[in-house]
């Protein structure tokens, strides 16, 4: 008994020392001032918090035990609780979370829009076969420009005055990893591994998400943060498999990224890029390494990896690494988000972290 006392307090202090801006998600709810005017979200499920609940698509998450820890419960997050962004927004002093594309309406898009979209990839016809319909990267750049014409209006319709003020928001933008999941590696559905390398993807990709981001900041856009892809080892999967199938691709997917963001901050006047290294955050943090990580918390679907709907969960959830056997739990995401807003290493975000992206 003292020793599972002794293991219960040992977890709640990683929790605090790894996430370093703990108390900031206090202050986040009593007034901490907002330190940029919009958050705007780009990429697929680990970040969608509710663009895929009228999709007819198997990728949706809007039923038990999804949002069991949500205060809202089930909203289309793809976790137990809050997502990456979540964290990130209420570090960055927002009130609100940002509300997902496919309901948010009138001046709270000023604050900004969710996009993201669960097996949407940077090339189109990712994920189509398997799941049905989802929010590519070009669609949700489509869905951009509705939002930022509503945003012109509000502003006096002056493109101007827009643009300023969408030089002082946030970009976040993940995704790739269902390029490789449910395209890449699938060769019996698509072509694109007897086409390229995987060194050639990983350029293929990077140049076509490079065009994706120039886009944006061709629309006002000047601070972007990108997060690396992670471990694609989901719960269940053995080491030699992930690193032999998956995570070596998966890297040069990383350094492509890395090297473009350097790139774009030197070609794209008054442009802030930064890329988030979630491979190297997961590999170095202690506590995540602690975590269940072999079996998934919820009772997932063997079909498409989610949970079952209004089926079994576990309840030690913040013990678990994987809620569903593909996506995090939300004690795992706050170590990302934390270390992604406040770097703890070097390495952990380049050429800084989000807390300065905010200041620049």
């Amino acid at each position: 008994m003292a020793s599972q006392i002794n293991n219960t307090i040992l977890r709640i202090l990683l929790v605090f020392l790894l996430v370093p801006n703990m108390q900031q998600r206090c202050f986040a709810a009593t007034g901490k001032q907002q330190q940029i005017p919009c958050l705007f979200v780009f990429g697929d499920s680990s970040l969608d918090d509710g663009n895929n609940n009228n999709l007819v698509t198997l990728a949706k998450s809007n039923y038990p035990p999804y949002g069991i820890d949500f205060p809202k419960g089930p909203t289309g997050r793809f976790t137990n609780g809050r997502t990456i962004v979540d964290f990130i927004a209420e570090f960055l002093g927002f009130d609100n979370y940002i509300p997902p594309f496919a309901t948010a309406r009138g001046r709270e898009i000023l604050k900004g829009v969710n996009y993201a979209s669960g097996a949407a990839g940077i090339r189109i016809e990712t994920g189509r076969t398997q799941l049905g319909d989802r929010i590519s990267m070009d669609r949700q750049l489509k869905n951009h420009q509705i939002t930022l014409l509503e945003m012109n209006q509000m502003l006096g319709n002056h493109k101007k005055s827009t643009a300023e003020y969408l030089s002082k928001c946030i970009y976040v933008v993940g995704v790739g990893i269902n390029d490789y999941l449910i395209n890449y590696l699938l060769p019996q559905y698509y072509p694109t591994s007897t086409i390229y390398t995987p060194q050639q993807y990983a350029v293929v990709l990077n140049n076509q998400l490079s065009q994706q981001l120039t886009s944006l900041y061709k629309y006002g856009a000047r601070k972007f943060a990108l997060f690396g892809l992670q471990s694609a080892c989901g719960s269940g999967t053995t080491s030699s498999t992930c690193v032999d199938n998956i995570n070596n691709v998966i890297e040069l997917f990383n350094v492509e990224l890395k090297s473009h963001v350097a790139a774009l901050n030197h070609y794209l006047a008054g442009a802030s890029f930064i890329f988030i290294n979630t491979t190297g955050i997961g590999l170095t943090s202690p506590f995540l390494a602690s975590l269940v990580s072999k079996v998934s918390c919820c009772e997932a679907l063997s079909t498409t990896g989610l949970c079952v709907p209004f089926g079994r969960t576990c309840s030690n959830r913040s013990e678990y690494a994987f809620y569903d056997s593909i996506h995090p739990t939300e004690i795992v995401v706050s170590v990302f988000a934390g270390r992604a807003y406040k770097a703890q290493s070097p390495s952990d975000a380049y050429p800084f972290d989000i807390s300065h992206l905010a200041q620049h």
